[in-house]
């Protein structure tokens, strides 16, 4: 089963930026939807923010408007999450997954996330 791949994490310091990508092949010719997801230990997973690849809508959590911006290739199947102005509580695990949007949550069918990519924001 095909699962996304997520890469760009690491540790950057308050205030900083990190642009987060996702090769999302496969699965994502099922979905309209794609969005990223955060982790944290203990906790469940939680939507930061979707894109349609048809219409383009992008909606995000509260906490990130204004400093994450969300975007797709769709030739490369691609989609990427620009952060800027990253705070200690962006720390998680990334994941990339097909999204309902306005929810922020994946579909009940979906299954095949994939390894995620870790952001830590510390000084």
């Amino acid at each position: 089963q095909l699962r996304p791949v997520e890469f760009g994490g690491g540790l950057v310091q308050p205030g900083g930026s990190l642009r987060l990508s996702c090769a999302a092949s496969g699965f994502i010719l099922n979905y309209d939807a794609i969005g990223w997801f955060r982790q944290v230990p203990g906790k469940e997973r939680k939507g930061v923010s979707c894109v349609s690849s048809s219409t383009g809508f992008t909606d995000y959590a509260d906490s990130v408007k204004g400093r994450f911006i969300i975007s797709t290739d769709n030739a490369k199947n691609t989609v990427y999450l620009q952060m800027n102005s990253l705070k200690p509580e962006d720390t998680g695990v990334y994941y990339c997954a097909p999204c309902l949007q306005i929810l922020r949550i994946p579909p009940p069918d979906f299954s095949a996330w994939g390894q995620g990519t870790s952001v830590t924001v510390s000084s």
